[in-house]
């Protein structure tokens, strides 16, 4: 269990309950509780910091509990461990020392062997549970995945949401599943060798359920306005309860949970002028606290591009944060594969494949130039000097995909010959690689945003999404505009649900082959040679083709022999002659050696080779 001065916390076992809630814009709350299906009531204790408090013996673990304010409000408790009856309802009183772990021997493991699967529970089976998902973690670790990264789980309104709009950070949300249910996967991810990784939000609560504001003011700053109202109050007088507040939510996931890290959702959308911003201090809460003795990883997504929350110490060890997504790579990706230059795609309609290299090369396109799509802005920081592994590289993501009008996917929009040649460039990179679920055998289900909030937010939330869309050209004719799919249908959450059959016939089972053999040549061959010493050597354009070497660490400690590992990719519409890489080939698809010419390669059209060149480090 997790010790927090917020909620709900059983003070023995069996019987007695105690009660805290930070409220210091009301003078008095009263607890509600269930005992043997009738409510009954306590009046809490206010203190001049403005907590309220009660222990009540005869509450225990099952029981129902809310908060009343003057006002005759009932609401559920901030830090809820779990809302089986949803956002509005009561939370429950949970004990999480009834649940027995049968992983204690795991510690993790080393950033530099993760290949991360980003699934939404709800869309990732039929059933949409925790249970459900628990049953296709034996396949996804004998793919080569190494880390599964679940969308936020925290308690949001309604039968389905992407997950953030959650309200309640503390509760997973009922509709998956019981708090032992998410144990349960948890601890059999780790029994397959599986990392998992849980999607944090930090920026903002979502629209629907969000009581904070009825009785505690103070957790907002209405000077600063964000997309989703007033900010998050993280600094400045009275920030310190709100700060504690986000900290235990992240030491709560990874103690009582033993998550093994965190996905922290759009870091760039924080206010936070402190001397030690809150994803700093969670960081090192994380590295101090349960870190001292297991593999704890924090990814972000930051559109800022803030190298300086990813450096690293004398030892390769992150100083803050272990990685980031890396947007600009998606991007370029996207451009060079589909032709598309709308929105934020525009960044990278010039010369995408050099893009794409770059950010192969580098990690981020944008270090400090201005940003045409953001009107000239700087946007970025130098990234060379860090490390290949802390960019998670990707080509599509939740984001990428539902976020389209139509959700598509990408193996939809583009030649699937083209496209694996993309995903060997970042399977077989020493960046961080990230699949989003079904895009191992190139799914083309569609995935929706989605949403179940009630009739007026629903509706407003529908004509945002047509609003949004209908500024490109594509949809202001054959009625399109009409046709988006209403994100608060439930038709449009089944559509996003993957289709299991899909991968064991025709091109998908293919491309299953394909990325299963490139994550065990990655797993065989790449992974042990990848350090603190990897670095990018060079790269270039050839044509349509993409050359990039990488020195793999130098092991020069133990003996064994650094080693170059080069990739050439061509994606071009026509055959394209390279010069033959030197060293070991470890994959060939679609090359052949030119006839009479040793030391020349020819690539067809979406052709990748790869090779390892070893030479004895003196």
């Amino acid at each position: 269990m997790h010790a927090m001065p917020f909620g709900a916390e059983p003070v023995a076992v069996g019987r007695g309950v105690r009660f805290r809630l930070w409220a210091p814009s009301v003078p008095t709350v009263v607890l509600e509780w269930s005992l043997a299906g009738s409510w009954r009531e306590a009046a809490m204790q206010r203190t001049p910091d403005g907590w309220h408090e009660c222990v009540v013996p005869e509450a225990g673990t099952g029981d129902r509990y809310r908060y009343r304010l003057p006002d005759g409000l009932r609401v559920p408790d901030p830090a809820s461990r779990r809302n089986p009856d949803d956002v509005h309802g009561p939370s429950e009183v949970v004990d999480p020392r009834e649940y027995a772990w049968s992983d204690d021997e795991w510690t993790g493991r080393p950033w530099r062997e993760a290949v991360i699967y980003e699934l939404h529970i709800g869309a990732f089976t039929p059933e949409g549970t925790f249970k459900a998902a628990q049953r296709r973690l034996a396949d996804l670790a004998a793919l080569g995945i190494t880390a599964v990264e679940l969308m936020p789980l925290a308690d949001f309104p309604g039968k389905r949401n992407w997950g953030y709009d959650g309200v309640l950070p503390f509760a997973p949300d009922a509709v998956y599943g019981t708090p032992s249910e998410l144990k349960a996967f948890v601890g059999a991810a780790h029994g397959l060798g599986l990392m998992v990784l849980i999607d944090v939000v930090y920026n903002h609560f979502g629209p629907e359920g969000n009581y904070l504001h009825a009785y505690c003011p103070e957790f907002f700053n209405p000077e600063r306005q964000t997309p989703w109202g007033a900010a998050i109050h993280f600094d400045g007088p009275g920030s310190r309860t709100v700060r504690d507040f986000f900290v235990h939510n992240a030491l709560y996931w990874i103690e009582e949970y033993r998550f093994d890290g965190l996905r922290m959702d759009a870091v760039h959308a924080i206010h936070d002028r402190s001397a030690t911003p809150i994803v700093e201090e969670i960081c090192a809460a994380l590295q101090q606290g349960p870190g001292r003795h297991r593999e704890i990883h924090v990814v972000l997504e930051n559109d800022r591009n803030e190298a300086h929350r990813l450096e690293r110490d004398w030892d390769g060890s992150p100083l803050v944060a272990t990685a980031q997504w890396n947007d600009d790579l998606h991007h370029a990706a996207h451009v060079l594969l589909t032709g598309e230059t709308d929105g934020y795609y525009a960044d990278y309609a010039q010369r995408p494949l050099e893009q794409f290299g770059l950010a192969l090369a580098q990690g981020f396109v944008y270090t400090g130039q201005p940003s045409p799509f953001r009107g000239g802005e700087a946007r970025g920081e130098a990234c060379e000097h860090l490390p290949p592994a802390a960019f998670v590289s990707f080509l599509q993501t939740h984001d990428q995909i539902g976020n389209r009008a139509f959700g598509e996917r990408i193996d939809a929009l583009t030649d699937p010959v083209r496209l694996l040649a993309a995903r060997a460039c970042v399977l077989l990179s020493p960046h961080t690689p990230m699949l989003f679920m079904g895009e191992e055998y190139a799914a083309l289900t569609p995935f929706h945003y989605f949403c179940d909030f009630g009739p007026e937010l629903a509706a407003a939330v529908a004509a945002g999404r047509r609003e949004e869309f209908g500024a490109f050209a594509s949809f202001s004719r054959d009625g399109r505009k009409r046709s988006l799919p209403d994100p608060n249908a439930e038709a449009t959450f089944l559509a996003s649900h993957l289709d299991e059959a899909q991968h064991r016939s025709g091109w998908h089972a293919e491309a299953l082959r394909e990325i299963g053999g490139l994550l065990v040549l990655r797993q065989i061959e790449l992974v042990p040679r990848f350090g603190t010493g990897t670095h990018v050597l060079s790269w270039s354009c050839e044509g349509d083709a993409l050359r990039i070497v990488w020195k793999l660490d130098e092991g020069h400690r133990d003996g064994h022999p650094s080693a170059h590992l080069h990739l050439i990719a061509n994606f071009g519409k026509t055959t394209n002659r390279v010069a033959w890489p030197p060293g070991r080939i470890v994959h060939m698809l679609r090359a052949m050696e030119v006839a009479g010419d040793k030391a020349a390669l020819q690539l067809q059209p979406g052709g990748v080779c790869a090779s390892i060149d070893e030479a004895w480090h003196e």
